[in-house]
């Protein structure tokens, strides 16, 4: 990756409300003020698609997206907009996938245009030489190596190396003489890809890498807190396939090791980064993509507005106002510094400060980027109603936001704002979306 990631802090929760119009969640959209633009002078617009329930429903494409993906290329299959496919699934390649969404909306889809829930991990290069241990399903030890990690082991590896601990599945015990040991060097680190097969062999083995510093053949003779490094990608509590109702993502797992944790020490599960929607180092990532993209299909001006359509209002909606929030209070950062004539260096200075001060409270994460950075104006989020979030069974009148009188879904590190669910539009499917945006930035459907 050419471009230059630098470590930024995420901005406080409180920051200023999303600076969009409200949206009409009766079943119509009410569209904030038209703009009929030229299109010999047209905006520069981005596109952040999620996949399951917006796309797709497991291996199934909703109808919608393949009408709205024959809009979106032109008679040789180059894409109008720049498009970036941002999903919380992690268990295989971005080549992978890419190659599916080929097949299943009938477009060509680049691996260039995919962003994975664990993308994001090849900036913290920090990581990239210790020993680490990866959690998942799927390709995972290829995953890391391709992600940049050197120093791999598997849940696999250390059960071969330590067969005694994971006992639960009474099959898969030592049936005679128990094997010797095979060292393994000491874990720094867990890496925790997406929802393992085996939970309770996954829940095992990384308890008790965190409860012997990283020596899980050893005795837990004193308590090691805090703990090493933690970083999780899907925060995902339930996501959506063929099934009726949803199904069971990554934070729930997430929230079982959390609370095992807690159970066995007493001590908070402490995470050295949270990633995938909705954390901002996801939606900065993806905007260096949509970066790219642009500048593939020949855009010499910046895109100036990011439009992420999606179904889940405590992933996809709240991570992208979350993102909007960011870039408006970091547009008036700005503002204010040109204004008291200060330089970029002593500003970015003091986000990093920030960063050093604050990396550890809730929602904070590493972001690139840097202050000479020509960010977009603005995210705006745009619900649909094909998969976690469904209008027949959620019907709410126009005052209400997305997820008041229910459960708060979202991680645990991240502290709840009920406006961050709002979408800026509700709309019944991803072809709709689309037309909106087409709409809204004066470009016409063909």
């Amino acid at each position: 990756m050419a471009e230059c990631f630098f470590r930024l802090s995420m901005f406080k929760l409180g920051w200023r409300a999303l600076k969009c119009s409200k949206t009409s969640l009766n079943g119509s959209v009410r569209l904030v003020q038209s703009r009929r633009y030229s299109n010999h002078n047209p905006n520069f617009f981005g596109l952040l698609f999620d996949i399951d329930g917006v796309l797709v429903r497991g291996r199934t494409p909703i109808p919608a997206a393949k009408q709205c993906f024959r809009n979106l290329v032109d008679g040789n299959g180059k894409y109008r907009v720049p498009v970036v496919f941002v999903t919380n699934a992690g268990n295989c390649l971005r080549q992978t996938k890419a190659e599916q969404l080929s097949h299943l909306l009938e477009v060509e889809v680049s691996p260039d245009q995919v962003m994975l829930s664990h993308s994001p991990l090849r900036v913290f290069s920090q990581f990239h030489n210790v020993c680490v241990l990866v959690s998942g399903q799927g390709p995972v030890l290829e995953l890391a190596y391709n992600l940049g990690f050197q120093n791999v082991v598997t849940i696999d590896m250390l059960r071969e190396a330590y067969p005694l601990l994971d006992v639960v599945d009474h099959h898969r015990r030592p049936k005679y003489v128990v094997p010797s040991s095979k060292e393994l060097p000491p874990i720094e680190a867990v890496i925790l890809f997406g929802e393992p097969i085996r939970w309770e062999t996954n829940l095992q083995l990384i308890a008790d890498v965190l409860l012997t510093n990283g020596r899980p053949g050893n005795a837990v003779t004193s308590l090691h807190y805090p703990h090493i490094p933690v970083l999780a990608c899907n925060m995902d509590l339930l996501w959506m396939a063929e099934a009726k109702n949803p199904r069971f993502g990554h934070g729930m797992f997430l929230l079982c090791l959390e609370s095992l944790y807690k159970k066995i020490t007493g001590y908070d599960l402490q995470y050295e980064a949270l990633i995938g929607k909705p954390s901002l180092v996801t939606y900065n990532y993806a905007e260096l993509l949509v970066r790219q993209q642009a500048e593939n299909l020949g855009w010499k001006e910046p895109v100036q507005r990011l439009y992420a359509i999606g179904d889940n209002p405590m992933a996809d909606i709240y991570g992208a106002n979350l993102y909007n929030r960011y870039l408006q209070s970091t547009h008036d950062k700005r503002a204010k510094v040109q204004a008291q004539g200060s330089s970029a260096g002593q500003i970015a200075g003091d986000i990093q400060y920030e960063a050093a001060d604050d990396a550890k409270s809730s929602g904070k994460v590493m972001v690139g980027g840097s202050f000479e950075h020509c960010l977009p104006e603005g995210c705006i989020s745009i619900l649909v109603c094909t998969g976690v979030y469904n209008r027949d069974q959620q019907d709410l009148s126009p005052d209400q936001t997305v997820t008041e009188q229910r459960n708060f879904h979202g991680h645990r590190d991240f502290s709840f704002d009920p406006s961050l669910t709002q979408p800026s539009f509700v709309v019944q499917d991803v072809r709709e979306a689309v037309e909106l945006v087409f709409q809204q930035e004066g470009w016409a459907l063909e």
